[in-house]
């Protein structure tokens, strides 16, 4: 569905201030992946999501989505913008319209769809996104910050996407949105088979959540895999400033002191279970 070939994005090229964010990258996500993206600031996460989107052309390299290259000469970058959707950083602070309805619907109307396919689209995607009828006729001023974040990507789902990319999507809300919100993408993604690409800064999120993940430094595709393999690397995470999840550490620790606990632990659910089977294992009560 996706694919990077030799994918280099420099900013302001030629002048002093010249930064390649994106160096010769070359990577593909294929129809239906759950892909976390995590770095470090300025590892070139968000230059490279924009690629995808065909918000910014690379310097140089190729981008192809379903084989549409989109640095080629007359490629459709408005149909592939619908096709590739981003939601980006603190998205509801695009919402503008008087109620929650027409913001939805405010891409869907700008693809020319007849007002009964946009009335199906709108409902299906508040549907997805977890926003009920009744919010629906509100002004989205009115509702609350998790319910704006999920209008917002409502937004991006009415245009069909086959692609939902987003950009820390739980940035700023508290603990109680965040799991509404991960668990509507991850809902989203097994009813519809959409392929979703997270970016977070949260290990716990990525390692929940994702299938694969995808390790950026310096402009680089440091390491890519799945969420055991990439977090039983805790030197290299490190090395580059990151880290891995809580749990990953805790059970390496009992490992250390000698509990019987397999590698690659990084979900709290594994985690409790493997502890309370290895305390078994040493004849301890639970």
């Amino acid at each position: 569905m996706i694919k990077l070939s030799n994918v280099t994005y420099t900013y302001q090229p030629g002048l002093p201030f010249e930064k390649t964010a994106v160096r010769d990258v070359n990577l593909s996500v294929a129809t239906g992946e759950f892909v976390g993206i995590i770095g470090h600031t300025g590892s070139g996460k968000s230059t490279l999501i924009q690629m995808l989107n065909a918000l910014i052309k690379p310097t140089s390299g190729n981008v192809y989505i379903d084989d549409v290259c989109t640095t080629e000469k007359g490629a459709n970058l408005r149909d592939i913008r619908f096709k590739v959707g981003l939601v980006m950083q603190y998205p509801e602070y695009q919402l503008f319209e008087e109620t929650v309805y027409k913001d939805i619907a405010f891409g869907p109307k700008n693809m020319g769809l007849a007002e009964v396919e946009i009335d199906r689209r709108v409902r299906s995607a508040a549907r997805l996104a977890g926003i009920s009828d009744e919010l629906l006729d509100k002004s989205p001023f009115e509702i609350s910050g998790g319910q704006k974040r999920r209008a917002a990507i409502a937004g991006v789902l009415a245009m069909e996407p086959r692609v939902l990319i987003l950009d820390e999507p739980t940035a700023g809300l508290d603990p109680l949105g965040r799991e509404e919100i991960l668990h509507k993408i991850r809902d989203m993604h097994r009813e519809t088979g959409i392929t979703v690409i997270l970016i977070s800064h949260s290990m716990e999120d990525v390692a929940r959540f994702a299938n694969r993940i995808i390790v950026m430094n310096r402009g680089t595709v440091e390491a890519d895999g799945n969420p055991s393999e990439i977090f039983s690397q805790i030197e290299l995470l490190e090395s580059i400033g990151l880290s891995v999840p809580q749990i990953t550490k805790i059970t390496a620790a009992l490992r250390a002191r000698g509990f019987d606990l397999p590698d690659g632990i990084h979900t709290m659910d594994e985690g409790k279970m493997e502890i309370l089977r290895a305390i078994r294992a040493k004849g301890g009560d639970v």
